[in-house]
């Protein structure tokens, strides 16, 4: 093999995740890589509610289609964005070490770091403009201060953050890692952890495939797996599958380990937030996926399955 052809969108935050995964294949295993540029659904229209578009594989479907067809060998996704059911012929081959997992609260350019998240949402103002177009995010955040309006805020990060600092909105909601990645780590004002803000399945790690049949490319690939993160979100994705919700549903989920154990725990949200379910189960790491659907199972024997219809 002498070179990898990698397929990614073309945003500034995918193309540095991508970059990343170069990165690490030359210094681990001395491969040569080249980008393929993809525009995904979700790049092309930057309008609509990203719920309205059904919420699975929205910027991830033509990524995997490059490598399915042949144009590029694997495939970087932000794992948070990559349905659960697997694509045939492709192999989640790779996972490497995970970033952040946790939200940030970003305030107007100016305003101080606050390490006390209460004081930071307190802050905001009555019916204080928030953006964000996430369900999850908006349902935690109306559970806390239902006055808030939550407004849909699509665009790469830094057209976010402009449109902040122009006065579109009192705040905004991203991911810290997205912020960090991207060297705009000074722009958070305050880190939303749980139990304020549960985080995304699989959010801060990086996803990578590759086809199924290319043996060789996916031992390749195993070079930049991380175990720990690989049995976190094995969990998270496994819960996430059980309860049949895609990628946009209110649903948060925390994964961590403690010596050779894995506790998650689950919640699920009505839209307006005042409503929640929460399971938790844990168990021996090698039973990851089992662990996340009995916290699944919990949450569905409980009546969540109705806040996800």
């Amino acid at each position: 093999m002498t070179k990898l052809r990698i397929a990614t969108r073309s945003s500034p935050l995918a193309l540095w995740q991508a970059n990343h995964v170069a990165a690490s294949l030359s210094e681990k295993i001395g491969i040569e890589t080249e980008l393929l540029h993809v525009s995904t659904l979700g790049d092309r229209d930057r309008v609509d509610p990203l719920a309205s578009f059904g919420g699975m594989g929205v910027f991830t479907r033509e990524v995997q289609r490059a490598v399915l067809d042949g144009r590029a060998d694997i495939a970087v996704h932000s794992l948070k964005d990559l349905p659960t059911v697997p694509e045939p012929g492709l192999v989640l081959a790779a996972v490497p070490e995970r970033a952040s997992r946790y939200d940030a609260l970003v305030l107007p350019s100016g305003v101080e770091v606050l390490t006390d998240v209460v004081i930071a949402l307190a802050a905001l103002p009555e019916q204080g403009r928030v953006g964000t177009g996430s369900p999850r995010r908006r349902s935690q955040l109306l559970r806390l201060r239902p006055d808030l309006r939550l407004e849909e805020v699509r665009g790469n990060v830094e057209t976010r953050l402009r449109k902040l600092d122009e006065g579109s909105y009192d705040a905004l909601v991203l991911a810290e890692a997205g912020l960090v990645r991207l060297g705009l780590g000074e722009r958070i004002t305050a880190r939303l952890a749980p139990p304020v803000l549960f985080p995304s399945v699989g959010q801060g790690a990086l996803g990578v495939e590759c086809r199924s049949d290319d043996v060789t490319t996916s031992e390749s690939l195993a070079a930049l797996d991380h175990a720990t993160t690989r049995a976190e979100v094995t969990a998270e994705r496994a819960a996430l599958a059980a309860l049949r919700a895609g990628c946009h549903a209110p649903v948060g989920a925390l994964a961590t380990i403690a010596g050779d154990r894995l506790s998650i725990r689950v919640i699920v949200l009505s839209a307006d937030g005042r409503e929640r379910f929460q399971a938790t189960a844990d168990g021996p790491i090698a039973t990851a996926a089992e662990i996340g659907r009995a916290a699944a199972m919990t949450l569905l024997d409980t009546g969540a399955a109705r806040l996800l219809a």
